[in-house]
């Protein structure tokens, strides 16, 4: 049954906003037009309409004979799988009748991004690469070198993004100072492998989810998005390379190169 114009453009507001919380966090275009498209059909319209571009949304609900078309920009939150997780919980909410229009949109209102605090980011990036390192069979001091390095690197990253500072600028930045640090244990003959806390310390810096979901967006049709995130991660890939090879050229350390 058609439904009220005004209620069609509450649902066509409630569908852009969480195709946008979704791209925004790091989801696959497949996905969040998924969702999108299940949502609004959940709660009354006949279909959903949706074209996903690199840095914007389209949205078309069509109700009997009425068609309400909006457009968001899309603005880069960072990776976030909480918000992802949460909007689609909602949606499944939705779509089995526990939730109507006002409570579905109260619902989204409520998601947020979590972040754990810094501190921890800190440590576990660090014991993270430092795992890597001691799985590339370097030695615990190697080891404990790779940890001080990512870590402070990590410290570095925060506080960059905190500042606004663009993607690339961040990740050449952190690649310098996570190589600088590092370059200290061979240059003071820190353990047996300190090439390898070199190599290691970087790792923290690897654009993986950009990587898989531009693969992914290609694989699944939809070709700019993919070839945007793709592009993204090759240029903050370069971004990280300029980084070590400049610290490396500073501290005349060519390690693993």
């Amino acid at each position: 049954m058609p439904i009220a114009e005004a209620e069609q453009r509450e649902i066509t507001r409630l569908c852009i906003h969480s195709g946008l919380l979704l791209m925004q966090h790091g989801a696959e275009s497949a996905l969040v037009e998924n969702v999108m498209r299940r949502l609004g059909v959940a709660l009354g319209v006949r279909s959903v309409e949706v074209a996903i571009m690199a840095n914007a949304i389209t949205v078309t609900t069509l109700s009997g004979g009425n068609s309400i078309t909006t457009v968001r920009r899309i603005e880069d939150r960072g990776i976030n799988m909480s918000v992802v997780t949460e909007t689609q919980r909602m949606m499944l909410q939705t779509e089995a009748g526990e939730l109507d229009l006002e409570q579905a949109t109260q619902r989204l209102a409520q998601i947020h991004a979590y972040r754990y605090p810094r501190w921890l980011v800190v440590v576990v990036i660090g014991l993270s690469c430092a795992c890597f390192a001691r799985l590339a069979k370097a030695d615990l001091t190697a080891c404990g070198v790779t940890f001080v390095a990512a870590s402070l690197a990590m410290a570095v990253r925060q506080q960059l993004a905190h500042w606004h500072f663009s993607p690339l600028v961040n990740f050449f930045v952190t690649a310098f100072v996570a190589t600088s640090l590092a370059a200290q244990g061979l240059i003071y003959e820190l353990g047996s492998t300190p090439k390898i806390a070199m190599a290691a310390s970087c790792l923290l810096l690897v654009p993986g989810v950009p990587l898989i979901n531009g693969v992914s967006d290609m694989v699944k049709g939809y070709i700019n998005t993919g070839i945007s995130r793709v592009s993204m991660a090759v240029l903050l890939t370069l971004s990280t390379c300029t980084g070590i090879v400049l610290a490396m050229s500073v501290w005349k350390v060519w390690a693993w190169l």
